[in-house]
């Protein structure tokens, strides 16, 4: 069974996908670059974003970055995106990566956890960083300087902006299917 979060919203569907047969030559191009890459389909956060298709192929771009490139562990994006999708109430977010972090080696008890609004208990020393600086970055807007000399010390200048970037990207992403009230 799939831990599952609160949606921060309610009601029907506001972006739903464009009909395939309504997609202008921009959005249609944006879909096949979606599809050929990982994702391989116009999936979640994706659906609302085809209709302003340029910055779907932007953002898509930077995504594809920040979860398949950076020099951060699997298991250390995968928690910070269950972070980021729990501090936003995005269900969809949630269900996409939850059983990927699983997968990725973050503890299913940690997970519940943080799907319960509670600190996870079983984190190893990297994980702690992960979730002490994601819970900073997002509640107060900036981290304070133990954190981030903390999160530098371990995974120097890249680690650091990749890892607030990626905050920025999935907080983003749940953002727009909030406000689209996008359901899968």
């Amino acid at each position: 069974m799939t831990t599952t979060i609160q949606p921060a919203f309610d009601g029907a569907e506001r972006l739903p996908l464009p009909p395939r047969d309504t997609w202008t030559a921009a959005q249609a191009e944006a879909a096949k670059e979606l599809v050929a890459g990982p994702r391989g389909g116009v999936i979640g956060p994706f659906k609302p974003l085809m209709y302003s298709p340029d910055l779907m192929a932007r953002v898509q771009k930077t995504g594809e970055y920040l979860r398949y490139n950076t020099g951060l562990d699997k298991r250390l994006t995968e928690l910070a995106i269950l972070i980021v999708a729990h501090h936003w109430g995005q269900p969809v977010e949630w269900n996409i990566h939850y059983p990927i972090a699983l997968q990725a080696g973050v503890k299913q008890a940690d997970a519940d956890a943080i799907a319960a609004g509670s600190a996870p208990q079983m984190l190893d020393a990297e994980q702690t960083l992960v979730y002490d600086f994601c819970r900073q970055v997002l509640t107060h807007k900036a981290v304070d300087d133990d954190c981030y000399a903390a999160l530098l010390a371990a995974f120097g200048e890249r680690g650091v902006v990749d890892l607030t970037s990626l905050c920025g990207y999935y907080s983003l992403l749940a953002m727009v299917m909030n406000v689209a009230r996008t359901p899968d």
